[in-house]
């Protein structure tokens, strides 16, 4: 398998897909929101750019299956599994605030082997594939050469389903905005994560997400020369919930705050 040729013809799917979905915004007043769950939301362009991206990875790869937020696939491979999230940043959609993108991950067994996020409001495609390097609209990327949690700017996002550690995040919250350059919350993991791969920001962290929130962004960051873990510095980061994502330098500094008050 050729994983270059196969990420570039994953971003042709993804960048048709986002045409769809930018258009759609255009009559954003007959959106058919849905809700899912409290603060949850889904629209017939969630449904719809899911159904395009499924038909077309799935012609790439017969073989494959789906991890996706939709369910419009639960069709699982053997070896070979897209992880897909048609559209993160649903919220801000609705309003028609950006960011919001579209993210595709090809897992192979349980290692994610390329990745592609595309953040539709500054048409901006992230991307990268194991062995090679990370890209932002075909130009290297690298993420920050910041070594310390005081000079860094940081990203999360606030809980909007799972608030049983509320206390302890708001304390996240806190701290980061006295030790820090500041904290920022754009309502997008996935571009949050890319943010981090190509340096605008240092470090990433939030609890409640699902593997199609932070899956490409994961093989990005890596491939950009970050770091990532779970909250206990672990390796259960795609579908344990939890993610800690920094530069190389600034990563152990970053996690100990994080852990130090989330993991009690």
């Amino acid at each position: 398998m050729n994983l270059e040729n196969l990420c570039h013809d994953v971003i042709g799917i993804v960048t048709h897909t986002a045409v769809f979905i930018s258009n759609e915004l255009e009559n954003r007043v007959n959106l058919n929101v849905e809700v899912k769950g409290r603060h949850n939301y889904v629209t017939h362009v969630d449904k719809g750019a899911e159904e395009m991206l499924v038909n077309g990875l799935s012609a790439l790869l017969p073989e494959s299956g789906f991890i996706a937020e939709e369910d419009t696939s639960t069709k699982r491979g053997a070896k070979y599994n897209w992880v897909i999230d048609p559209l993160d940043g649903t919220t801000n959609y609705i309003h028609g605030l950006p960011p919001y993108a579209i993210s595709v991950a090809l897992m192979a067994d349980d290692e994610i082997i390329l990745g592609v996020v595309y953040e539709m409001a500054l048409k901006e495609c992230f991307y990268a594939w194991k062995g090679g390097q990370a890209y932002l609209n075909g130009k290297e990327i690298h993420v920050s050469k910041t070594d310390k949690v005081s000079d860094s700017l940081i990203a999360t996002g606030f809980p909007y389903t799972d608030f049983a550690h509320l206390s302890y995040f708001m304390e996240t919250v806190r701290f980061f905005m006295e030790n820090s350059h500041g904290l920022r919350r754009l309502g997008s993991a996935a571009t949050d994560i890319a943010y981090v791969a190509c340096g605008r920001f240092e470090a990433f962290y939030e609890y409640g997400l699902s593997p199609w929130d932070v899956a490409a962004g994961i093989l990005i960051v890596k491939q950009a020369g970050g770091k990532v873990s779970d909250f206990k510095g672990g390796n259960n980061y795609i579908f344990g919930g939890e993610i800690v994502i920094s530069n190389e330098l600034v990563f152990d500094e970053f996690l100990e705050d994080v852990k130090s008050i989330m993991i009690r």
